[in-house]
């Protein structure tokens, strides 16, 4: 595993220091009854920090906004029960030297993938649309807009609160804040639609600036983003770098400290005529913070790992050389952190026979 210490130079982001350039990609892992994350879910977090891992980003949890959830055992981040549950994950990652953000979340027009469970309000969404022409639940008033704002704000306040070290917000995935990005489930004719993907960023900046006043200048934030979402793999946001800057240029001047770009792999060109990742071209065009993440270790993407194909491990090498040139900074690792806890560590011992395949038992429980 040559040059794997490029992997572990320390990093310093909006006054946060990391000391390894290790993510753990949230994913979500429905196991806290109720909304409340547990003493297991605190524990798994707490392996991975005491393993090396340089931060943790939490699974998706949810925002208090009715409907912003897809199933009951997807953590929220709002009630007294919850508080004290997300209270115990960052004692626990705190107490093995780590640092942790939570993901604030809220689906959208979705179809939770794991249960039947009827949400506590109709879906809503930009338009009314889960997909192009796919219609399902209800457009946000202008009303429903400013609440989710503030559910945002508010559940970062309790983030800075609890004495995370950061925020994320999930903008990614096909998701509500993504639904407004989208044209296809955008068709808003007031001010959070428009015809440029420029004019749908003003729900996403709306909800950094008020974060930012929340929590002031003192907490990192970081944003989720991604051309391709669960309704189809293939979308794209944008077609070209200068589409890409005009989407993320208001969100950095928002707030935003990590642009967090999420692709199948983590390899391919973001567009023709560069090798240039998504994360690449984010730290290229805006300056900030770029976090890549993608079958990191991995022979098969996530989409089929959780669809049944085991993922063998495999080289990290063009990973290595890609970050020791600084095309970005960060490199979240997800389905191979969550098969071993100990990957990080099997890494810097250059012990590649340690390192374990993924498949979809390991999402039965909490390693």
């Amino acid at each position: 595993m040559p040059a794997a210490e490029t992997l572990f130079r320390p990093y310093d982001v909006a006054g946060l220091r990391l000391p390894n350039r290790v993510v753990m990609a949230p994913m979500t892992r429905s196991r806290s009854p109720g909304g409340v994350p547990g003493p297991d879910v605190a524990a798994y977090y707490a392996r991975r920090a005491r393993a090396g891992v340089g931060l943790i980003i939490t699974e998706g949890t949810v925002v208090e906004r009715p409907g912003s959830g897809d199933d009951p055992n997807v953590p929220r981040f709002w009630g007294e029960a919850a508080m004290a549950g997300w209270a115990e994950v960052v004692r626990a990652v705190h107490a093995e030297g780590g640092r942790i953000m939570p993901q604030l979340w809220h689906v959208g027009a979705t179809q939770g993938r794991r249960s039947q469970w009827a949400a506590d309000a109709q879906v809503e969404s930009p338009s009314g649309l889960m997909a192009p022409d796919a219609a399902f639940g209800r457009a946000m008033t202008e009303a429903d807009i400013a609440d989710t704002i503030d559910a945002f704000a508010s559940a970062a306040g309790r983030a800075a609160g609890l004495g995370f070290d950061g925020v994320e917000i999930h903008a990614a995935h096909g998701y509500l804040i993504d639904q407004f990005f989208w044209a296809g489930t955008n068709r808003r004719t007031d001010r959070y639609g428009g015809a440029s993907l420029a004019d749908r960023t003003r729900f996403a900046v709306e909800i950094v600036q008020a974060i930012r006043r929340e929590v002031g200048d003192g907490l990192p934030i970081s944003l989720r983003i991604s051309q391709w979402k669960q309704q189809d793999y293939a979308a794209r946001l944008a077609e070209g770098p200068s589409e890409l800057a005009a989407m993320l240029e208001p969100l950095c001047e928002a707030g935003v400290d990590i642009v967090h770009c999420s692709q199948r792999r983590f390899w391919e060109p973001a567009f023709e005529g560069s090798d240039l990742n998504l994360a690449g071209w984010a730290r290229h065009l805006t300056g900030r913070t770029a976090m890549t993440v993608g079958s990191v270790g991995l022979s098969g993407d996530f989409i089929t790992g959780f669809g049944g194909e085991a993922s063998a491990p495999t080289s990290i090498d063009q990973l290595l050389e890609r970050l020791g040139r600084d095309e970005f900074d960060l490199v979240a690792v997800g389905r191979a952190l969550l098969s071993d806890p100990h990957w990080l560590e099997s890494i810097a011992q250059g012990r590649g026979d340690r390192l374990q395949a993924f498949d979809i038992s390991k999402l039965d429980q909490l390693h």
